[in-house]
């Protein structure tokens, strides 16, 4: 585990935004999977300035992204295929066939689950894999609970996770209460992984989550035993 301090949010998204455009250049076809939420937006704002400068070329890359909401299309203006189209993908000289999230209007959320591992695993698996971390230590929509998940699944979303992204909705009630997310299993699977976390009030679930008990009620706890991870933090004031 390597962990680098910030003192800001524009050194973090710098330093994140380096490593990504590492992976891009060295191997132009590389599969990213990518997530959602304010943290990551400085990043993506980062590879796209020097997509614009020249200096990268994403026409080659594929991507995979963490979750998107249940009963969402990507018309909405709340899911997460139109944020990632809004701050990354209509920026940049993606395929867009190339980009892959979560069909949140699936009929049969299990078989979303299936049909989405099977497709990241046609892709020959995740390269470097971007997270947040939830205050709860929730990675994805991977809530603490009882056990960790390891396929894409269907969740229920916990009532501090509702009051989190309450402010991307009109108000609370508006928030959907459920989500299809990648399992544990296929996070832990990517061959990098690049945790982001910003804010002084991540300060004490990160510790708990880098240096705690590996245990499902912290969701995050398990990435202590991925063999590749780099945390990347601005959560001092």
């Amino acid at each position: 585990m390597k962990v680098i301090r910030t003192k800001t949010y524009e050194e973090m998204s710098y330093e994140a935004a380096k490593l990504l455009a590492a992976q891009i250049v060295l191997r132009p076809d590389c599969v990213l999977g990518l997530a959602t939420g304010s943290t990551p937006i400085g990043t993506y704002d980062q590879l796209v300035k020097w997509y614009e400068e020249g200096n990268l070329d994403f026409s080659a890359v594929r991507s995979v992204n963490l979750d998107e909401y249940c009963g969402l299309d990507g018309e909405n203006d709340q899911s997460y295929r139109y944020f990632m189209d809004h701050h990354l993908f209509n920026r940049v000289n993606i395929d867009k066939a190339n980009t892959n999230v979560p069909n949140g209007k699936a009929v049969d959320p299990e078989a979303e689950g299936a049909r989405y591992d099977e497709l990241i695993a046609s892709l020959g698996g995740v390269d470097i894999q971007v997270l947040g971390i939830g205050y709860d230590g929730h990675i994805g929509f991977n809530e603490p609970g009882p056990a960790f998940i390891k396929p894409t699944h269907m969740v229920e979303l916990d009532p501090s996770t509702i009051e989190a992204n309450a402010r991307f909705f009109a108000s609370a009630d508006d928030v959907p209460r459920q989500a299809i997310t990648m399992g544990m299993g296929g996070i832990m699977q990517a061959r990098k992984i690049l945790l982001i976390a910003n804010g002084a009030g991540k300060k004490d679930i990160l510790m708990k989550s880098l240096y705690g008990p590996i245990t499902p009620e912290v969701p995050a706890s398990l990435l202590q035993l991925h063999p590749d991870l780099t945390v990347i933090c601005a959560v001092d004031e």
